[in-house]
């Protein structure tokens, strides 16, 4: 099985959520052939190639990093073409904000599933029974808190972690049992 993981890291935090999901599917399917690419640095013929793709963003202000909305612009010909309907698709951001609401991450994670969804995709959620799930999830995806109270950037926490790789098992083994 194909995977892109497609992201926008700003201060390294995203990327490393990536990384995580990364290894929490080749823990969990052996053979999985995984691509980490930075949003600017993907083609549209990419997400073409892959079975599952994953996208990840900071928060910027209630929503996506441009980077990530560009390659999103980008694969409009592939809409057009149907060339992405049932495919798997799942998403995860990372964010900061002031006081405890994460800056409008549930925005950017339905905006990023309203995106697969447009193109046809099946989208895989977080649900609540995964490990990590208190400390790095939403049902829309994984979230990795990475600002401190004054909304400062800082890093992630290890709940946080926990839960990209439980996320991206999941994604995983439910991606191969719905594509074989």
């Amino acid at each position: 099985m194909q995977v892109l993981i497609a992201y926008h890291s700003d201060y390294g935090n995203t990327k490393q959520m990536a990384e995580a999901i990364a290894a929490g599917m080749r823990a969990a399917v052996a053979g999985l052939d995984v691509q980490l690419l930075q949003a600017a640095d993907v083609p549209p013929e990419s997400l073409q190639a892959a079975d599952l793709i994953v996208f990840g963003t900071p928060v910027h202000m209630g929503s996506m990093a441009w980077q990530m909305k560009q390659l999103i612009d980008r694969a409009g010909k592939l809409w057009m073409e149907g060339a992405l309907e049932g495919k798997v698709g799942g998403v995860f951001a990372t964010g900061g904000g002031f006081g405890g609401a994460g800056g409008g991450v549930e925005q950017t994670l339905i905006a990023l599933h309203a995106n697969f969804l447009e193109h046809g995709m099946v989208v895989l959620g977080f649900p609540k029974s995964l490990p990590g799930y208190a400390e790095g999830g939403l049902h829309w995806g994984a979230y990795g808190r990475s600002g401190n109270p004054d909304g400062m950037p800082g890093s992630l926490s290890a709940g946080a972690l926990t839960a990209a790789r439980s996320y991206g098992a999941y994604l995983a083994t439910t991606a191969e049992r719905l594509l074989t």
